[in-house]
């Protein structure tokens, strides 16, 4: 396990009764990296959150968290992370400054008072110091949530899907800081579903029921995937998806404003149909590098939940 990864696991298996959730999971996290976790509902991402940050002990494989075995020194993992729950897990009843007090105590932590003064200032939360949580809105809430996983001065955060229920500016503002945290050399696991904010991160993994479908540099995932893509506008968009989802080479159809992206891998046959339909003189065709919400919109149309008989994943070669 090398020192250049806060995260390094490999074979991560749990099961619950006779559903494996996690299946042979493997990941590296560099130092100070912000490192997406994406994938459908149910596909065992909250389950691996909670084996990398000691709280659950898998079934099966090995690895470190910051240089702690996750299996033998799941205890002393859990005081060195920074673990951001899906739940609100605050005391609504207590004030913002009560909650992050409370939490100090918990861990112990020397100079707690000037800790907390720092987080509420950090955050933003100091005019509210005296505010319930329980009245916050969620995008508050959010900020308190994260001002009490800094409290110890972790150097590996694991969010679980943090900006859930939180309005547009909420999600930016939040975002600003974790990117004002990376600066500072923490590293940032961060499970989302959506596709502004995959865009932010250094890497990406994709975990699909239980098996990790594709990982490694954001930038290089559609090239990963090897989707070929053209963008079509013009009048009776339905109409032209229908026909599309018909024709040779065309394996993904998706609606983009006024304008469908048509997806393939196989890139004569799709280029082939695209020059017959543009032909007929009906819509404008372009052609355009896929993204990466074309590649995660085709990774979850071949993502089949593993309870289904027969089911697979779409993985790329």
């Amino acid at each position: 396990m090398s020192d250049d990864f806060a995260i390094d696991v490999s074979g991560l298996t749990k099961s619950f009764g006779e559903k494996r959730v996690v299946d042979h999971f493997d990941i590296r996290v560099p130092r100070g990296a912000i490192y997406g976790f994406l994938g459908p509902n149910g596909s065992g991402k909250t389950t691996t959150i909670r084996m990398l940050c000691g709280l659950l002990t898998p079934d099966a494989g090995e690895g470190t968290c910051l240089g702690l075995d996750v299996r033998r020194q799941a205890q002393q993992i859990k005081t060195e992370v920074g673990y951001m729950t899906q739940k609100f897990s605050l005391y609504e009843d207590l004030s913002i400054r009560e909650n992050l007090d409370f939490v100090g105590r918990m861990y112990r932590l020397d100079r707690r008072k000037q800790r907390v003064a720092k987080a509420l200032e950090e955050l933003g939360l100091a005019d509210r110091a005296r505010q319930l949580a329980g009245t916050l809105s969620g995008g508050w809430k959010q900020r308190l949530a994260l001002a009490a996983c800094l409290l110890h001065e972790p150097q590996l955060l694991l969010l679980d899907e943090p900006t859930a229920g939180v309005d547009p500016k909420a999600r930016r503002d939040f975002w600003d800081e974790i990117r004002r945290l990376s600066a500072r050399g923490v590293t940032v696991l961060v499970s989302t579903h959506y596709m502004d904010e995959a865009v932010q991160c250094d890497f990406i993994a994709y975990i699909a029921y239980g098996k990790k479908l594709i990982d490694g540099p954001s930038a290089e995932i559609p090239a990963q995937v090897g989707l070929v893509t053209w963008r079509a506008e013009g009048p009776n968009l339905p109409a032209l998806e229908a026909r599309l989802k018909t024709e040779p080479g065309v394996e993904q159809v998706a609606r983009f404003g006024a304008s469908l992206h048509v997806s393939g891998t196989d890139r004569a046959a799709l280029e082939a149909t695209v020059k017959r339909l543009e032909a007929g003189d009906t819509h404008r065709w372009s052609q355009q590098i896929a993204g990466l919400e074309e590649a995660f919109i085709y990774l979850m149309a071949g993502a089949r939940d593993n309870f289904a008989a027969g089911a697979r994943a779409r993985i790329p070669a």
